[in-house]
């Protein structure tokens, strides 16, 4: 075997011996969570409360509530009950990527836009 076969073979070795990240979504389909993003350099955090077909979102002294159509474990539509605007309408696609036993990671899109942004949300105990 050549040194190039013998590196190939190493790498894929080395590649294929690597953990899956974990995804223990259910852990997460109910309970209240904290998600702080930065928006123009400020830090602005949101609660939520979820329950298995209904999200409360506590933001800005604002509260809004949400359903949710979960397409499989880690899959979820967001999609408000009152909005009020034509950007509230649009209901929002979340993906859990991964987890801790803490947190999760996830992205989102509204439903229709291909652009993905990512974020953490962290369980509150």
């Amino acid at each position: 075997m050549n040194k190039f076969s013998l590196l190939f073979f190493s790498i894929l070795l080395l590649c294929s011996c690597q953990e899956a990240p974990e995804r223990n979504c259910k852990d997460f389909k109910t309970g209240t969570f904290m998600f702080t993003t930065v928006v123009d350099g400020d830090s602005l955090t949101t609660t939520f409360v979820r329950e298995n077909t209904i999200e409360i979102d506590y933001f800005k002294n604002q509260i809004d509530t949400s359903s949710i159509r979960w397409i499989n474990d880690c899959e979820y539509i967001l999609k408000q009950l009152n909005p009020k605007n034509k950007q509230e309408e649009k209901s929002i696609h979340i993906k859990i990527l991964t987890t801790t036993d803490s947190s999760y990671t996830f992205e989102f899109n509204t439903v229709g836009n291909s652009k993905k942004l990512r974020g953490t949300a962290y369980k509150k105990h």
